[in-house]
């Protein structure tokens, strides 16, 4: 979606996306900037990653951190 690119938005507009995206408007919040989550979307607010670089950081982090925990486990798989 080009129309939540950083550079067809401003930050105060980038601040909304977030904020509607976590359900932060639906409950009331104004100032949900220590709220779950929202630090995490920083970045994009702050003009300085793309929300699709965000979430593939994610995504790569959470992968990269549950295989190791199946590595650390004792290997039986239930054969």
């Amino acid at each position: 979606m080009d129309k939540f690119l950083i550079k067809n938005t401003t930050k105060e507009q980038r601040e909304q996306i977030v904020k509607e995206s976590l359900g932060y408007s639906d409950i009331g919040c104004d100032d949900c900037g220590a709220s779950y989550g929202y630090d995490m979307y920083q970045p994009y607010i702050d003009g300085e990653k793309e929300l699709s670089e965000i979430s593939k950081a994610f995504h790569a982090s959470y992968v990269s951190e549950h295989l190791d925990d199946m590595n650390r486990g004792c290997g039986y798989i239930g054969k």
